[in-house]
């Protein structure tokens, strides 16, 4: 059955970068005797140091892990504190730290480990030390280990001939070991690495892959065995040699065109563009052969909601055309890269069941299908039972609802979940992937992401880096625990007063009731989106006070249109609840009578046709504040009200579209011929404009000389008040 709107992706996905990854995790094995125990190692030798100074050139954090014990050194300035600090590459069970002193040593210091460079966990503190060699004995894991010196022994800094961390891996196999393949029967499906079950347990990859060391650790940390990308290139390897370290796999994605929504670049014709096709062909090759033998390397995924987005260019039989031309492009690929790595199965994704049955009849060399699902990804078992596939599928995205799935809230956009549903959104996701047993191999859901914005509110996992309760529900679905977990404040009940008639820079009220399950104190902010108002994604800090009892007073922005509100309480654990409602801003009220309402107006031009136009003169004086009048794209314009009378004027009020005036004077005439300026501006900004006057007249001109955007002049509302 076809669910087309259920697995829709979303218009505002298509700025999603085209490299990000899904985790899978490696399923438990059962062993018939614990393996035996590993000998310790030195971990350190020849691994990246560094350190909070250095005392000159000759001194740098690397001459402390090079093997010398005598010939070079790191020092640090002469002043406490001060750290050196090791990445071991990946996470080690630690045993013991040696630390060989030059003359200047630590009288008091701290060894401490971390699994991301940024938190830190103390293992041992040391007081009284009296130089030569200390050899410490620790407890614990981490990636990083570091030294913090908190008292010098004397005038001069801490030195270094060397420091040697000793200790173990974490016992997670290097990320290779062998084939990866598609093994069992008809609805009993396993995926294998190496021979041993594999069930994907993944997250899509958001942060840039000069980060990668930094956020690989915290996502192996939450049970993540796999990172799915959406685009592999020459740019790829370090982010494959950073799972690796840390032994995640990554579903390699390769992008065509036209993607998933709309926006998502260009429309290809499958039927007829071989140059196209022979050019993502050969460029997909040289990827295979690039990669086909690194250890992070699981599966190749060929394209990314095509079937679905081929409805933003086509229609109709060509439509039904070209989805047969490009999910058998789909299998010519396949074929393709089968021939190049036998030992990857390859994969290929789409946000509709309804694709399906094309791949079925087009692409029989895909050994698995892969689907985008959020709200209703239970419903993807139930279209694959009714469908009669014979190949399994994994999940490549999935989470809670997406803004295309919810209702609209009061004010007509989409009704965004809370944290608390999202979380639970998470669960449901996981619970429907491994409830169809034998044919859902594994998920890699959406999103790791570090973006504080719109989007990456509604779906990111870690926007800024704050952990979500969203982060911990997939943490216990992928580790099966979250227990000595400090988790983030849960935010319930958020309203906005008025919500749907906040007047522009003025106040309207947020209010929520925030708790901290660990009993944290709780540091508040509060952010503005227009996305729905003027298509800023970002998240601006709003001008906002404390009124107590969870209740905060916010200044609405200048701009009409529903804007997005967001409380984010922190609990200085690096957690964050992030709640958002929408609010209606609304031109603020003035008092008396709009005298220029449904007056004759007239202008130096307007535009006849472009999009919601016409934009006639008198759209800017009918009492609506979603009608407007637009200019021609030049300087200069005007735009005059006839009053019919002489009329005292006390106050004009001017709604500006987007396409504002920069630079224009009010002026006033008593016979529409002889005009005298009452104001000049330079400084417009778009916002909306209150203007005290104090006139009388019959006629009322805006002479409009500099715009303040490539089009032209555009106002919702010329308002004259007596």
């Amino acid at each position: 059955m076809s669910r087309a709107p259920s697995y829709r992706r979303p218009a505002g996905r298509a700025g999603v970068p085209l490299l990000a990854l899904g985790a899978l995790l490696a399923s438990s094995l059962a062993l018939a005797a614990p393996p035996a125990q590993a000998a310790e190692a030195l971990l350190s030798q020849g691994k990246p140091a560094t350190a909070s100074s250095q005392e000159g050139d000759g001194y740098a954090a690397s001459a402390a892990v090079d093997g010398n014990l005598t010939g070079t050194r790191w020092a640090s300035q002469w002043s406490d504190p001060q750290w050196f600090q090791v990445d071991l590459g990946q996470r080690a069970d630690l045993s013991r730290v040696a630390l060989t002193w030059e003359g200047a040593y630590g009288k008091s210091y701290q060894i401490q480990a971390s699994d991301n460079g940024t938190d830190w966990r103390t293992l041992k503190t040391v007081t009284g030390g009296d130089g030569g060699t200390d050899d410490v004995a620790v407890s614990g894991s981490g990636r990083y280990v570091r030294m913090l010196g908190t008292e010098r022994s004397g005038g001069y800094g801490y030195s270094l001939w060397e420091f040697q961390v000793y200790g173990t891996t974490d016992g997670t196999p290097p990320a290779g070991g062998g084939a990866v393949e598609v093994t069992g029967s008809q609805g009993n499906w396993q995926l294998t690495v190496g021979g041993q079950p594999y069930t994907v347990k993944g997250l899509t990859w958001g942060p840039a892959i000069a980060d990668a060391p930094k956020y690989m650790p915290d996502v192996k940390s939450m049970g993540v065995n796999t990172i799915r990308t959406w685009g592999t290139d020459g740019g790829t390897e370090p982010l494959l040699d950073s799972a690796a370290a840390n032994g995640i796999r990554v579903v390699n994605g390769f992008w065509l065109q036209p993607g998933g929504g709309p926006g998502s670049g260009g429309c290809v014709n499958y039927v007829t563009d071989t140059t196209y096709k022979n050019n993502m062909l050969t460029e997909f090759a040289k990827w295979v052969e690039a990669y086909k033998s690194h250890p992070a390397t699981l599966m190749w995924n060929v394209g990314n909601e095509s079937v679905l987005g081929l409805q933003n260019c086509y229609s109709g039989s060509e439509l039904e055309a070209q989805r047969n031309a490009y999910t058998s492009f789909v299998n010519d690929v396949a074929k393709k890269i089968h021939s190049i790595d036998p030992d990857h199965p390859v994969t290929s994704t789409d946000a509709w069941t309804g694709a399906w049955p094309y791949y079925k009849r087009n692409a029989p060399d895909l050994d698995l299908y892969s689907m985008n699902s959020y709200g209703d990804i239970c419903g993807v078992q139930e279209d694959w039972e009714e469908g009669g596939y014979t190949k399994p599928y994994i999940i490549t995205e999935g989470g809670p609802a997406g803004e295309w799935e919810v209702p609209d809230d009061a004010n007509g956009v989409p009704d965004e979940p809370t944290d608390v549903q999202k979380a639970e959104g998470y669960t449901k996701a996981w619970d429907c992937v491994t409830g169809h047993d034998g044919v859902a191999l594994g998920a890699t859901l959406f999103h790791y992401g570090v973006e504080h914005d719109f989007g990456g509110i509604w779906f990111n996992l870690v926007p800024d880096g704050l952990k979500r309760l969203s982060y911990y529900a997939v943490k216990k679905a992928y580790s099966g625990s979250t227990s000595g977990d400090n988790t983030p404040p849960v935010i319930t009940n958020m309203a906005v007063s008025p919500a749907s008639s906040a007047p522009a820079g003025g106040e309207f009220t947020v209010r929520a009731d925030v708790r901290d399950p660990d009993g944290d104190p709780i540091t508040y902010k509060v952010f503005l989106s227009g996305n729905y108002a003027n298509g800023d994604k970002r998240l601006v800090e709003a001008e906002w006070r404390s009124t107590g009892n969870g209740t905060f007073a916010v200044t609405a922005p200048e701009k009409l249109g529903v804007w997005k509100v967001y409380i984010q309480a922190e609990d200085g654990h690096g957690n964050a609840g992030i709640e958002t409602k929408s609010v209606k801003v609304v031109a603020p009220p003035v008092t008396g009578t709009n005298v220029a309402l449904n007056k004759p107006t007239t202008a130096s031009s307007f535009q006849p046709s472009y999009g919601d136009c016409p934009c006639e003169p008198a759209k800017a004086t009918d009492g609506k504040n979603d009608t407007r009048w637009a200019s021609d794209w030049s300087d200069p314009q005007w735009i005059r009200v006839d009053l019919g009378t002489a009329t005292p004027i006390r106050k004009l009020q001017l709604v500006w579209d987007p396409a504002y005036a920069k630079s224009y004077e009010v002026q006033v005439s008593d016979n529409g011929t002889d005009w005298h300026t009452v104001h000049t501006t330079t400084a417009g900004n778009g916002d909306i404009d209150t203007i005290d006057v104090a006139e009388t007249a019959r006629h009322v001109r805006l002479h409009l000389t500099a715009r303040g955007t490539g089009w032209g002049y555009s106002l919702h509302e010329f308002g004259i008040y007596s």
